[in-house]
């Protein structure tokens, strides 16, 4: 497999071309952002981590019945992956009350609910990602009623076997956010990545934050949160 030209550049990883016209690799930057990019910083060994972590969360969801993107870890930063048209939402699944939807609701941090919930924003810099929701995505042509109701039963997969493989490791999933993508023949398959970047993890006894929320919030101790969810995830 041969890397070719970069074909796109986002606020955490580059993407290039290779002779396979279905895959494209993914390289994992150290760059962070936080509130569609107006904080910008960088976390070092971010890139490492998130690549290493997602991966390891890839692989054990597709023998959970979640197909991904993932193909194969060439490096510590680069990622082999199926090429993908990415479906213009985030679908993001919360199990506590935390960020934007504690704000938003004028609840504070920390509740549980009593069963997820499931929320669509519109993957589009220009508008600040708004909340949208299915009938929405239907009108504009985003996804179909098919594809909506796949997602779902994916992200809704995704978010049982996380909670119970994470809490055995002593981290509470709080909520996070997933991207999926159709394949050449139309196939739905998760995307993009599962990270401290994408996640909230907080520490099952101290409530500790373990993910990018100490980016956003000046908390301090990023890499060390970072680090903590890998070793805990992988041992190193």
């Amino acid at each position: 497999m041969k890397k070719l030209q970069q074909i796109y550049e986002g606020k955490a990883k580059k993407v290039y071309a290779t002779d396979d016209a279905d895959l494209v690799l993914v390289e994992y930057k150290d760059d962070a952002t936080a509130f569609n990019g107006l904080k910008k910083g960088t976390i070092a060994g971010k890139g490492v981590i998130n690549n290493k972590v997602t991966n390891h969360m890839m692989r054990m969801l597709e023998k959970e019945g979640v197909p991904t993107h993932y193909v194969e870890e060439l490096s510590d930063r680069e990622t082999l992956v199926r090429k993908v048209s990415i479906v213009p939402l985030e679908v993001i699944i919360r199990n506590i009350s935390a960020g934007s939807f504690a704000k938003r609701y004028g609840v504070v941090e920390g509740i549980t609910f009593a069963e997820p919930t499931i929320e669509f924003s519109y993957k589009n810099d220009d508008l600040g990602d708004p909340l949208i929701n299915a009938y929405h995505a239907v009108a504009l042509g985003l996804a179909t009623w098919d594809e909506i109701e796949t997602i779902k039963k994916y992200a809704f997969r995704v978010n049982d076997f996380m909670k119970k493989y994470l809490i055995e490791l002593g981290i509470r999933l709080v909520d996070f956010k997933l991207e999926f993508g159709k394949t050449s023949d139309g196939t739905i398959v998760l995307a993009d990545e599962i990270s401290p970047d994408t996640c909230r993890f907080w520490d099952k006894d101290t409530n500790e934050k373990l993910d990018k929320d100490r980016f956003r919030r000046d908390l301090g101790g990023v890499e060390d949160a970072y680090q903590e969810i890998m070793r805990r995830l992988m041992g190193n």
